[in-house]
């Protein structure tokens, strides 16, 4: 037995195919099959029913699959206790963020992150909340970059930055040249909102329904531009969070209006799994982050 042998096998369980198990592997089916066979013959238990249509884990192949994926977490978290008194800031790390922060806050730290921890190598992977939190739990990510919610608290996290979140209007719209309204002026209006699994969905329709207003069912955006125009075109209204908000403050036929105090905010954070050795190294690239985003939410 050995670890390789553990990965095949944990792939297999995740996607229940021996082809998308092999590729996820970069190794070819053939090979991922046989080692799987050699590890029955060396464990004497039957992990897999093979059938012609699909894979099936024995009850004896899902524990051992489960038991073999602690294991890997485990080897990994030895390379990192390594890692992480050789040099804190060295080597791959993989950070999950989020699609309503990953194209507005990565041009503003990239660039600072590569400068100061040249030999930090970065892999990001962007994806839905509930996504990143299975590869979090799962060792595939090291970190996650999201909004903080109520439910990860058997995560260790570090607070980045309170964004803001705007009120955006088409230029036809009675808020027309306002620099401010308040929360409560929204009532009445209909809101457009991102589809279901956004979690920046769910903190806007709680300010939004406190305030009275009511959700526009009739269209559910996939990404905050889709939003953004759908506003132009006099669809509605919505809330953008203030890095998605252009420096210009300007975008054709589209108004951006902040909230008196107190402004509906989300909490930005770095999430990681508690008890992770890299925590230095988290500690780190949270100070830049933090630093860079200041300046430009000011």
């Amino acid at each position: 037995m050995n670890l390789r042998d553990l990965e095949y096998l944990v792939a297999l369980q995740e996607l229940k195919h021996f082809r998308k198990a092999a590729e996820k592997c970069f190794v070819s089916q053939p090979t991922l099959s046989g080692q799987i066979r050699k590890l029955e013959d060396e464990l004497d238990v039957i992990l897999i029913e093979r059938t012609s249509r699909k894979v099936l884990f024995t009850p004896a192949g899902e524990q051992i699959a489960d038991q073999a994926r602690t294991v890997l977490l485990e080897s990994k978290a030895i390379k990192e206790i390594a890692k992480s008194y050789a040099s804190p800031t060295a080597g791959a790390i993989h950070i999950g963020l989020i699609p309503t922060v990953a194209p507005y806050l990565l041009p503003l730290i990239v660039p600072s992150i590569k400068q100061k921890f040249s030999d930090l190598e970065m892999f990001l992977h962007e994806n839905q909340t509930h996504e990143l939190l299975k590869q979090l739990d799962e060792g595939e990510l090291d970190c996650l970059l999201l909004a903080y919610l109520p439910g990860m608290e058997k995560y260790g996290h570090i607070e980045l930055y309170k964004e803001p979140l705007e009120l955006i209007v088409p230029s036809s719209h009675r808020f027309k040249g306002r620099e401010r309204v308040d929360l409560s002026e929204l009532r009445g209006e209909r809101v457009l909102m991102l589809e279901d699994g956004h979690c920046l969905r769910d903190q806007a329709m709680d300010y939004c329904f406190t305030a009275g207003a009511e959700e526009d069912q009739s269209f559910k955006a996939t990404s905050l531009e889709t939003l953004r125009h759908m506003i132009a075109a006099e669809a509605g209204v919505t809330l953008l969070p203030h890095l998605a908000i252009p420096r210009a403050r300007f975008t054709e036929g589209v108004e951006y209006i902040k909230f008196v105090e107190p402004e509906p905010t989300r909490k930005i954070v770095l999430l990681y799994r508690k008890g992770s050795v890299r925590r230095p190294c988290f500690n780190d690239i949270a100070q830049v982050i933090s630093k860079q985003v200041t300046a430009a939410i000011v």
